[in-house]
């Protein structure tokens, strides 16, 4: 049976260590907290809720959280106009764009998040974030919540990553691509696998550390695993069961029951990835605010 590696209980350790480091900020520099806003467009039922939980976890930890939600009539101009607006303000140190857009007007999702200043890009999403992390030089840009709270739960393995033989499935901007290059730059063999690897259960049977974020619910099964690997379940899925008052529940892209057989460590879903996703989006909030006060004070 595999050691499950919560993410609630890793993601409480982040947060705690980021109340304190916001307390120690405010008691050097008076009045000073750290400024988080969250862009949304239009009113998405399950945007409102990831919202809130970036909300929460901003408050419990001492982050100035603002939420500007604009219609659903916003043109791509005005979405502009508001990040201009957002990137100069000097009390704002980090600026999440949430997406889907949800507009009638026809948006350009990736001129939007390019246009959010690197410096408060804390999603780690622009251009200059992407490109920086694929270089390597990940002292000096935003690494993307996901896949850097992924990092952190096999951090809590003990399961050192160099030298592993790491496989990623899936190449999405937002989880798969950075996740090959974190994995790369800590300096495991990196294999990335998406719709088109013909060998799939071949692949991930050499993983010594699997990173699923391929949006197919309970597609990797537990018998494709090699023994004792460390299996990281970045999926959202729901799928029909009768016996829940809603008629359906939610599972990962591994399937669990089998793959807890033979993986060494194993993330759960949910209570898995997704808290760590929140945690580290605080975390590059804090880091934001570090970065201002230190440009400020070596002037």
């Amino acid at each position: 049976m595999a050691t499950v590696v919560s993410g609630n209980k890793t993601s409480r350790l982040v947060r705690e260590r980021l109340r304190q480091q916001v307390e120690e900020m405010k008691s050097r520099f008076t009045g000073f907290r750290p400024g988080l806003v969250v862009l949304q467009v239009g009113d998405r039922d399950d945007s409102n809720l990831y919202i809130s939980s970036k909300m929460r976890a901003a408050a419990e930890i001492g982050i100035d959280a603002k939420h500007l939600r604009l219609p659903k009539t916003t043109t791509q101009e005005e979405v502009l106009q508001n990040i201009r607006f957002i990137n100069e303000n000097p009390s704002v140190h980090g600026l999440i764009v949430q997406l889907p857009l949800d507009s009638v007007n026809s948006i350009d999702t990736e001129l939007i998040t390019d246009a959010v200043s690197p410096e408060k890009d804390v999603d780690g999403l622009s251009c200059i974030n992407a490109g920086k992390l694929s270089r390597g030089d990940l002292k000096h840009c935003f690494i993307p919540c996901t896949p850097n709270g992924c990092m952190e739960l096999i951090r809590q393995t003990g399961v050192s990553v160099a030298g592993k033989h790491a496989v990623v499935i899936g190449r999405s901007k937002i989880v798969g691509a950075p996740m090959h290059d974190l994995l790369l730059w800590n300096h495991a063999t990196v294999t990335t696998c998406h719709s088109k690897t013909p060998d799939l259960p071949e692949q991930v049977g050499r993983a010594d550390i699997l990173v699923v974020g391929a949006g197919r619910g309970e597609m990797v099964r537990g018998e494709w695993l090699k023994e004792g690997s460390v299996v990281i379940d970045c999926g959202i899925n729901h799928i029909a069961d009768e016996t829940k008052e809603s008629g359906k529940r939610v599972v990962g892209d591994v399937h669990y029951a089998s793959a807890n057989q033979r993986a060494g460590f194993i993330t759960p879903v949910p209570g898995g990835v997704g808290p760590m996703t929140v945690a580290m989006l605080m975390e590059n909030t804090v880091q934001s605010a570090q970065r201002f006060l230190l440009k400020k004070t070596s002037r």
